[in-house]
C-alpha cells in the first residue's frame, strides 16, 4: 500500500518500477503470493484482496488501480492496456460493465474498458468480445453518461473502435 501511495506521486517511479517485465513488479507479486502461501500474517487479507476478490469494493479498487495504468496520463498506457488484454481482463470488464453494481463497479469498469479501447483499438480481442457493442450500450445508459468527461472518453473510444473495426472488415 505504501509503494502504490508513493508511486501515485512519482511519475519516474511508476515508469521504472511498474513495467510488467520489471523486477520490482515481479517482486511485489512474488511477495503477495508468499504472504498468501504462509497464511499467518496480518497482511493475508489485503494480499488476498489484491490477488482475487469478488466483493464490489475490492473489484472497484482493482479497476481503479488498473485504470491508473491504462489511463491517458500513464506513459506506458499502451503496454499496460495490452497486458490487461493478454491476461484476459476484457471478459471480466464486460461482465462488470453489464452486471456490476452501478456506482461502485460498473462506471469505473466502463472507464477502464474505454481507455483500453482508446489505446489499443486494433485489438482482435476487443473485436472478438464485441466491446464496441458494450460501449454503444453504455452510451445509451443515462447514469453512465452523466459525467461530461466520461461521456467524452466513451465517445472517443467508440469512434476509435469503429474506425479500426471497419478497416478490418474491408
Amino acid at each position: 500500500m505504501e509503494i502504490t501511495a508513493v508511486a501515485e506521486r512519482d511519475a519516474d517511479l511508476r515508469r521504472s518500477a511498474f513495467k510488467p517485465s520489471s523486477p520490482a513488479c515481479k517482486a511485489v507479486v512474488d511477495q503477495l503470493l508468499k504472504v498468501i502461501e504462509k497464511g499467518d500474517s496480518d497482511l493475508l487479507i489485503p494480499c488476498l484482496s489484491a490477488i482475487d476478490e469478488r466483493e464490489p469494493e475490492v473489484e472497484r479498487a482493482a479497476v481503479i488501480a488498473l485504470t491508473k495504468f491504462a489511463g491517458s496520463e500513464n506513459y506506458l498506457r499502451v503496454d499496460h492496456s495490452k497486458a490487461i488484454l493478454a491476461a484476459g481482463g476484457i471478459k471480466h470488464l464486460i461482465q462488470l460493465v453489464y452486471f456490476g453494481e452501478q456506482q461502485i463497479v460498473q462506471i469505473p469498469a466502463l472507464e477502464l474498458l474505454s481507455y483500453i479501447a482508446l489505446h489499443v483499438p486494433d485489438s482482435e480481442e476487443l473485436a472478438r468480445n464485441e466491446v464496441l457493442t458494450v460501449l454503444d450500450w453504455a452510451s445509451k445508459q443515462a447514469h453512465m453518461v452523466q459525467d461530461e468527461s466520461r461521456e467524452t472518453l466513451l465517445l472517443e473510444a467508440k469512434s476509435r473502435l469503429e474506425l479500426y473495426q471497419t478497416r478490418g472488415t474491408r
